[in-house]
């Protein structure tokens, strides 16, 4: 029997794995400019890697009606984006990070994830 919420699942922890793994390369290229610049491309891949977990566990808790799923989904993009906004705000306000490398690890986070979770969506589209 297929289970399309393990499915969906599994999607998201891969996808959220390869998107660890862009931030790690990206914080890594920002440490040639200093170790403060690395860490703030660390923190905004790092806050979309929560804000993006969080998602995830809120939209795939388990089979329900269309309305209380369209509602887990909405509450879990909320939930993401405040999560993301959140440590935006900690880090520039109170570490005081530089701003750019830390916007530049956020949109490499997101991107990551968006793209680990469409290519095996492209990969049956060609086979088919």
């Amino acid at each position: 029997m297929h289970d399309p919420i393990a499915a969906g699942r599994r999607a998201a922890t891969h996808a959220i794995a390869v998107q660890i793994a862009v931030v790690g390369v990206v914080a890594a290229l920002f440490l040639v400019q200093g170790p403060r610049h690395a860490l703030a491309a660390a923190t905004g891949g790092v806050a979309m890697v929560l804000g993006n977990a969080m998602a995830a566990k809120f939209s795939l808790a388990g089979i329900s009606p269309a309305g209380v799923a369209f509602g887990r989904l909405l509450l879990g993009t909320m939930a993401k984006w405040l999560v993301a906004i959140a440590v935006l705000a900690l880090a520039l306000g109170i570490w005081r990070l530089p701003p750019l490398p830390m916007i530049t690890g956020l949109v490499a986070g997101l991107l990551a994830y968006l793209l680990a979770l469409n290519f095996p969506v492209l990969r049956r589209k060609r086979k088919g």
